[in-house]
């Protein structure tokens, strides 16, 4: 900024303080706009609008290093309905977001005095604004003048600037809203120290199991090899070596399979994508930026899903390709826009400002069309013809061999539900740091400890399907692709009843629009966490 230039003040949002995602204008509520009229205009990202913020100009003339002593800019005309709104809004504890060169500030509407009769409104809005050579590095807002509501009288606004040198430097100036103490909290690390002990457990036992007991099989398969063939008719011969014959017959619902895996893949790619730009750009200094990255790198990495999936469907021997290739392709954004949608009637039915626009949903259509359409095309096409021919080491028999019986602990069913618990256990503590940073007011910026997270989950993963796969294929059941899929999918059963448990006992939220939202989103994150997972 030069001296004198103006800076503005955008109001942003207002809403309860213990339903994050239910906010409305800021002018919805009946506060009075200052004088001032013509401003510079203000876009809006993508991100932005899917999120719900509503910049709307304040009317206060400020400018750069100028100081403003305490100056009306309005008032307030309280006949009973804005009254009533405004005793509305004290009672459920509301209050407003505004903006001076992208940084967020918070200030309460008003107060109740303690027997809940009498309701005080904050109208002075005193600003101090630190500046760090021509930037602005801090600002904080003290809310003062407490006047009464009574009905049919006047209420005036006022505010007041004073500027003061700062040392923050301009790169930092986003460190105080950060929450040190919270995120790398003693409890965080250990955590993360015993997933880590976990996973080095896990990969030693299923090294040793798959060393030990598959040199046995191997020992017991090459002696039987031996035998004459009077002897070998007698043998007890038991394991999966019996199952060879149809272990590599396409798994059944080869198109809804194949396209889950795609669309596992992707999100894994998303995933990991994501988090290594969250680390090296802080992301959480931009308003909206962090969604906006995640849907351009989804729709960017689209091919990766078209490839595995396509390639998987032609090995498994599937013909009707491009429908494959259509349900690969909009099977997660159907999911979330279907979810979104449904949110976005009770939105509007609120006024919420986080009902979607037309036009962004238009936008949103139109990069599931004309992006990610094309690009998993692409990725389908390489698919098929690279890695398209099934390599099997031994055909398939024509006619399928029974399935024994089997103890009730081997049956899929069961070692699906079981497969979960180890993959939630090793990321439950940081599902909590991550829902209390989109459900309340912490801002998530230690995308290091994610990213080992991550890590941590896969390998817990892969360990505990291949030890699914082993005692299935070891009772002689050759349907192991949907058990080994969902056996790691069912992380996200337990996921999801994780986050009723966050809902009941973490958050105070109520109401059916942030209800609905929570559940509702909470079920797609679990969701794309499960596929992710198988």
């Amino acid at each position: 900024y030069q001296d004198k230039e103006e800076v503005v003040l955008w109001m942003n949002t207002v809403g309860p303080y213990h339903n994050r995602q239910e906010t409305y204008k800021y002018f919805s509520l009946p506060f009075c706009v200052g004088s001032k009229k013509s401003i510079s205009h203000y876009h809006e990202t993508l991100g932005e609008a899917l999120q719900g913020v509503e910049l709307e100009f304040s009317g206060l003339d400020i400018k750069f290093k100028d100081d403003v002593m305490q100056t009306t800019y309005c008032e307030v005309d309280l006949d009973k309905g804005r009254r009533d709104a405004f005793v509305y809004a004290i009672k459920n504890h509301y209050w407003y977001q505004m903006y001076i060169d992208d940084l967020p500030i918070w200030g309460i509407v008003g107060e109740a005095d303690e027997n809940g009769e009498d309701y005080y409104l904050w109208t002075y809005k005193k600003l101090e604004i630190g500046f760090n050579g021509n930037r602005i590095v801090d600002v904080n807002l003290t809310s003062e003048g407490k006047v009464k509501l009574v009905p049919n009288t006047k209420i005036q606004m006022s505010y007041s600037v004073k500027w003061k040198k700062s040392d923050v430097k301009f790169e930092d100036r986003f460190d105080k809203y950060l929450d040190p103490s919270f995120f790398q909290h003693r409890i965080h690390w250990f955590s993360i120290f015993n997933s880590f002990m976990m996973v080095i457990f896990l990969v030693g036992l299923v090294s040793m199991i798959l060393m030990r007991t598959l040199r046995k099989d191997y020992a017991r398969y090459s002696k039987e090899e031996e035998m004459d063939d009077m002897d070998r008719d007698l043998g007890d011969e038991y394991g999966w070596k019996q199952v060879h014959g149809d272990v590599f017959r396409p798994s059944s619902h080869p198109l809804i399979f194949s396209s889950l895996i795609g669309s596992g893949c992707q999100i894994f790619a998303v995933s990991l994508i994501v988090i290594v730009v969250a680390m090296i750009e802080d992301l959480y200094t931009e308003r909206g930026s962090m969604l906006s990255t995640a849907i351009f790198v989804y729709a960017a990495t689209s091919p990766v899903n078209g490839y595995f999936g396509g390639s998987l469907y032609a090995r498994q021997g599937g013909r009707r390709w491009i429908k494959q290739m259509f349900i690969g392709a909009f099977l997660i954004p159907a999911m979330v826009c279907g979810t979104a949608f449904f949110i976005n009637f009770i939105a509007i039915y609120y006024h919420a400002s986080r009902a979607i626009p037309f036009a962004t949903m238009v936008a949103v259509c139109c990069i599931c069309f004309f992006v990610i359409l094309p690009l998993n095309l692409v990725g389908t096409i390489l698919g098929r013809n690279l890695s398209g021919q099934p390599n099997f080491p031994c055909r398939v028999n024509a006619v399928p061999r029974p399935i024994p019986e089997k103890k009730w602990f081997m049956e899929p069913a069961v070692i699906v539900c079981l497969g979960g618990i180890l993959p939630f256990g090793s990321i439950f503590i940081e599902m909590y740091f991550i829902f209390t940073s989109f459900w309340a007011y912490k801002i998530y910026y230690v995308y290091g400890f994610m990213m080992l997270v991550l890590v941590i989950l896969c390998i817990v993963t892969v360990c505990v399907t291949i030890v699914c796969t082993y005692f299935l294929l070891n009772a002689e059941d050759y349907r192991w692709q949907w058990t080994s899929f969902l056996s790691a999918a069912s992380t996200a059963i337990y996921v999801y009843m994780y986050s009723f448990y966050y809902y009941f006992f973490k958050t105070k939220m109520y109401g059916l629009f942030q209800t609905s939202f929570y559940f509702g989103y909470m079920a797609v994150f679990s969701t794309a966490l499960g596929i992710m997972c198988g």
